[in-house]
């Protein structure tokens, strides 16, 4: 193995838990305080979902390279990872409130819709990365049941504003590619991201 760990550029616990699965020892690597990563999210205008999601990986993960040797820490692998839901082309990102969340809820109610996770490792000049692409089907839901479930929190800071791993697993019908890239990080793409750099997985 050429690095006894890796750095994960994410404030995420689900890539953190996903990530301790695999057995890889990591550092976090999180921003500075004065660093806007909402911005790096903006969708460009038409931007199709693989596209947008791809993209905003290779973002964080510049970022990253550059916090890590802004701070002089030791060289390793840097993982970054971005999660969207989309339904067609119209991206849902992270709801800015419990109405927007409650919007979102209603859209994709009684349909299925994509979730598109891409990961992103780069150790020195050499990045890697890849795309999982899976899609779930949210059964038909009543504006009660909407309510309830914004109430308790869980959509806020999840693209699509819902949890496959929480509450929400309760309303999902069918799911079709990868469980872990739902939850926001794809252990079998992630695994073969790792093991291109020597870590055994």
């Amino acid at each position: 193995m050429n690095s006894p760990f890796i750095y994960l550029a994410s404030q995420s616990p689900r890539r953190r838990q996903l990530l301790e699965q695999l057995g890889v020892h990591h550092e976090l690597l999180l921003p500075d305080p004065d660093e806007d990563t909402e911005a790096l999210e903006a969708a460009l205008p038409g931007e199709a979902p693989a596209h947008y999601v791809r993209r905003v990986t290779g973002l964080k993960l510049d970022a990253a390279m550059e916090r890590l040797q802004r701070r002089g820490l030791p060289p390793a692998p840097v993982l970054c990872s971005d999660t969207t839901v989309s339904l067609g082309r119209v991206l849902f990102g992270k709801p800015a409130d419990e109405a927007e969340a409650a919007a979102m809820l209603r859209e994709l109610s009684g349909r299925s819709h994509r979730v598109l996770t891409a990961v992103a490792i780069q150790r020195g000049r050499t990045r890697r990365e890849a795309l999982s692409d899976s899609h779930v089907s949210i059964t038909r839901l009543t504006p009660s049941q909407i309510r309830r479930y914004v109430a308790t929190g869980e959509p806020l800071g999840k693209a699509g504003a819902y949890a496959i791993q929480g509450r929400a697993s309760a309303y999902i019908s069918r799911i079709s590619g990868s469980y872990s890239g739902i939850m926001g990080l794809p252990m079998h793409e992630t695994a073969l991201l790792l093991q291109s750099f020597g870590f055994e997985v």
